[in-house]
């Protein structure tokens, strides 16, 4: 790997506005067809599901959940990851965050928002989601907060509230420097954005105070908003989900997932981007370590959730788990198994955890087999249910299978359009990392 070198102050302010500010043909091409796709496989499909209704989706009456939930569940735990890591590693004072947090942070806001489209998606009458807000209405209804939907509701807007709050906060004296650097319209517009910053000692003092204590605040509510989802599925008597380890299960799980989609993201922005000399090798080995302890976690969670079930004796609980080893969907619980406990571990190898494209690889394979996680928990559980007569089966349908697709393009041109108006990259915290003698320049 290149040994980059460091630059001066004055190069990363030309680096990182130089990429939010020249725009190539490539770009809109890219921006294009994510905009095509999420109108084609997304927003179409969804606009038909709301003229003809739900029973478009493969649920039914054994199964009255399905990829729709799954979904959301994957799109929860990506967001985790960003800024939850974060919060950690700024706590901790680790320097090596500075240069990519920003982006990984942009990955929670946008991961929050689609996950926030598939509750109106699976919600089918997307219309009566005001009822879902505790304010009087004229039904003079207020919301069942023993409904997996109200936890769902609350934990999104919390999360999403706190995570917004805490990546602008950390981004006004980045506005302030594209502020000064532009002109016209953009620079009217980062004047606003930056709420006046001048970079005076007593505005340094206040950030620095606020970023810590929204970074100590988001590290229990992350925690807290994953557990909620896993209640979701663990407080009904279901064989299969009525299972006590599902909230630290969920909480593994979104981090595994989200730090696997930070690497993914990493790799983008520094091929693309040209930020080699900010993304280097010390972020690509200690997310790869990260990533397996995180397998680690998340293996020992499955065999024990597994003992569990065989040692219960609880017939309900052996059939809903023959099922899952042996049904319909074994495949796809076994492929699960080898890309989330088996893949990570080539990690340890260190010709592996160095190289760019493997650890592309690895985190692509790891969010496949998480995908796969969180649509087997929801396929061969719900259609299992006590009675064998009241036993059935989930298939996903085209409709859903396109809004899945649909999603990662809605992400997606979410993510390109923010590089393009925040810094990708934090321009003051990756100087606080400079050496004095670069400095001077």
């Amino acid at each position: 790997m290149a040994d980059y070198v460091e630059p001066t102050y004055a190069e990363v302010n030309q680096d990182v506005l130089r990429a939010m500010m020249e725009t190539g043909p490539k770009y809109w091409a890219t921006l294009g067809t994510s905009i095509a796709v999420a109108g084609i496989c997304f927003f179409i499909p969804w606009f038909y599901q709301l003229e003809v209704g739900v029973g478009v989706a493969g649920m039914n009456r054994s199964a009255v959940w399905g990829t729709y939930l799954s979904n959301f569940i994957f799109w929860i735990g990506l967001s985790h990851s960003g800024t939850l890591l974060s919060a950690v590693l700024h706590i901790t004072n680790s320097s090596w965050r500075k240069a990519i947090y920003r982006s990984a942070e942009a990955m929670t806001l946008f991961s929050l928002i689609t996950a926030a489209l598939f509750v109106m998606v699976h919600l089918g009458r997307v219309w009566f989601v005001h009822w879902t807000v505790p304010v009087p209405n004229q039904m003079g209804l207020w919301p069942n907060f023993r409904s997996p939907l109200m936890f769902d509701v609350m934990a999104i807007t919390t999360y999403l509230t706190a995570s917004s709050i805490f990546i602008y906060m950390g981004s006004v004296p980045d506005f302030a420097a594209v502020r000064d650097a532009s002109t016209g319209l953009r620079r009217k517009l980062y004047t606003i954005f930056s709420f006046g910053w001048r970079g005076t000692a007593k505005e340094w003092h206040t950030l620095g105070w606020a970023y810590t204590f929204f970074a100590v605040l988001v590290i229990p509510l992350a925690v807290s908003v994953h557990s909620i989802v896993s209640w979701d599925f663990a407080l009904s008597l279901v064989p299969g989900l009525h299972h006590t380890v599902f909230a630290p299960y969920f909480v593994t799980g979104a981090i595994f997932s989200g730090t696997a989609g930070i690497v993914t993201v990493m790799f983008l922005l520094r091929k693309y981007m040209n930020f080699e000399r900010y993304i280097r090798e010390i972020h690509l080995v200690n997310l790869g370590k990260l990533l397996v302890l995180l397998s680690l976690i998340w293996t020992y969670i499955n065999i024990m959730e597994v003992f569990t079930t065989w040692f219960s004796g609880s017939s309900y609980e052996l059939e809903a788990l023959e099922w899952r080893l042996t049904g319909f969907y074994a495949p796809m619980f076994w492929e699960m198994v080898l890309f989330c406990a088996v893949v990570p571990l080539l990690i340890l190898f260190k010709r592996i955890r160095t190289s760019w494209r493997s650890m592309l690889i690895i985190s692509i394979l790891i969010n496949i087999g998480m995908i796969s996680e969180r649509f087997i928990i929801v396929a061969t559980s719900q259609p299992r249910k006590f009675l064998p007569n009241a036993f059935g089966f989930y298939f996903p349908s085209a409709i859903e299978i396109s809004i899945t697709i649909g999603s990662f393009a809605v992400f997606t041109t979410l993510f390109l359009i923010f590089v393009k108006w925040v810094p990708a990259v934090s321009l003051y915290e990756v100087k606080e990392t400079l050496k004095p003698l670069r400095r001077s320049r």
